[in-house]
């Protein structure tokens, strides 16, 4: 039970409570209220709020495990959650990966069912007496909006963008392997009050998106159900109810995986420990088991063969990183007598680098083992390939992506401020 303070805003869909025992948070209560066209149609859903809870604290539980900056902090009640709060940026952030709805009649001539790559982005000014006009980045940066002391700019606004396109590709790869199809995405940023940060805020549900099963509109589960209906009846609002619930029950299969992965740190003394640790470390930054081993390719070529066959045995996917200095037989060894991916990523001495690296760069034909020699590097490598089948993995990668390009952003701009 929280004490509740005031209404901050009420929306169509939610209300806004401060929280006094919880300094710099909000209350997001959703109610069962489902609405189309700018509230033009307007009808109570029984358990709305709670199905769009689910879904909106589901995905961004999934988007901040990933890395991406969010409002959200935890899931109070079924049909509330808490979040940091944010004054909002009137801006509503689409992204489309397939042409449909408002864009055809916006684009005539486009054809429903064109793909974008990349996918588009799209702004709207929100202002429900004229319809959420489109915008340009141009309109928002003299708009001049200033946000819990933070002026929008143009670093503001490439941020909002880039995050943007993120977040719909790791929603979007999120819902492939139950053969779903995300085809857009609106979104909006508000501006941390305490951290003076521009974070994902206000929510996701399936008011937000359109869904696809299987990449067929005649299937889709989302809001745009209850839009196409020519008479709002009991019988059909028990339809858009069941699509709602559909995807409530589904959503929560985003923060999971079937796909398994383990990384296997095969080092050729265990004076390299620290350096595999720096590995293992990596590792768990993706969510990727490591193991550390300890054999010599040169000392116990039976012994390595062995401990290879040991996990070649269990038919979980694995990448061996080889970790020996000096002459690098490890490697090599290795990748000549597995299927499975080898990385070399040798710990170099000041001294001697120069010349034990060959041993790891220069291999016999027929082998293939690259290599990196940073320890981080070697645990990126192998959740890149763990991330091909596993979106959660692919969700981290792609977030370290995203704020590596944000930190290089804002300091560019942080620069440019103390020169002038």
């Amino acid at each position: 039970d929280l004490k509740l303070g005031k209404k901050v805003n009420e929306g169509k869909t939610k209300e806004v409570y401060e929280l006094p025992d919880i300094p710099g948070c909000v209350l997001m209560q959703s109610k069962d209220q489902i609405t189309a066209g700018n509230a033009a149609r307007k009808d109570r859903m029984e358990g709305k709020a709670a199905i769009s809870n689910t879904t909106t604290s589901c995905v961004f539980q999934l988007l901040q495990e990933a890395g991406i900056k969010t409002a959200f902090v935890r899931k109070q009640s079924d049909t509330a959650f808490i979040a940091a709060h944010c004054e909002m940026i009137p801006i509503e952030w689409v992204c489309r990966r397939i042409a449909t709805g408002s864009f055809l009649k916006r684009n005539p001539g486009v054809k429903e069912g064109y793909r974008f790559y990349p996918p588009k982005i799209e702004m709207f000014f929100k202002d429900d007496a004229n319809n959420d006009p489109q915008w340009s980045e141009e309109q928002i940066i003299e708009a001049k909006f200033c946000f819990a002391g933070l002026t929008i700019g143009q670093t503001e606004v490439d941020i909002m963008s880039r995050s943007t396109q993120a977040i719909f590709e790791i929603l979007e790869k999120a819902w492939q392997p139950q053969n779903c199809t995300l085809v857009d995405l609106k979104i909006e940023f508000g501006v941390n009050v305490l951290t003076k940060e521009i974070v994902l805020a206000d929510v996701i549900d399936n008011d937000s998106w359109r869904l696809w099963p299987a990449g067929d509109r005649s299937q889709q589960k989302d809001k745009q159900s209850y839009r196409d209906l020519k008479e709002v009846t009991p019988e059909a609002l028990q339809m858009v109810k069941r699509n709602f619930e559909w995807v409530s029950e589904r959503v929560e299969l985003l923060l999971k995986t079937k796909s398994q992965g383990r990384v296997v740190v095969l080092m050729g003394s265990s004076s390299d420990l620290s350096h595999c640790e720096k590995i293992k470390k990596a590792c768990a930054t993706f969510g990727i088991p490591c193991e550390l081993r300890v054999t010599s390719a040169h000392k116990g070529p039976d012994e390595t063969l062995r401990i290879k066959a040991e996990y070649e045995g269990d038919g979980i996917p694995t990448v061996f990183v080889a970790v020996a200095g000096r002459s690098n037989g490890l490697g090599p060894v290795m990748s000549g007598n597995t299927a499975y991916p080898v990385v070399n990523c040798p710990p170099l001495s000041a001294d001697w680098g120069t010349q034990d690296v060959w041993s790891s760069l220069r291999l016999p034909s027929g082998l293939s083992c690259p290599t990196t020699l940073s320890p981080e590097g070697a645990a990126q490598f192998a959740a890149q390939i763990f991330g091909l089948n596993n979106h959660l993995v692919w969700a981290k990668l792609r977030s370290n992506m995203l704020n590596t390009w944000i930190s290089l952003k804002q300091a560019d701009k942080k620069l440019r401020e103390c020169s002038l």
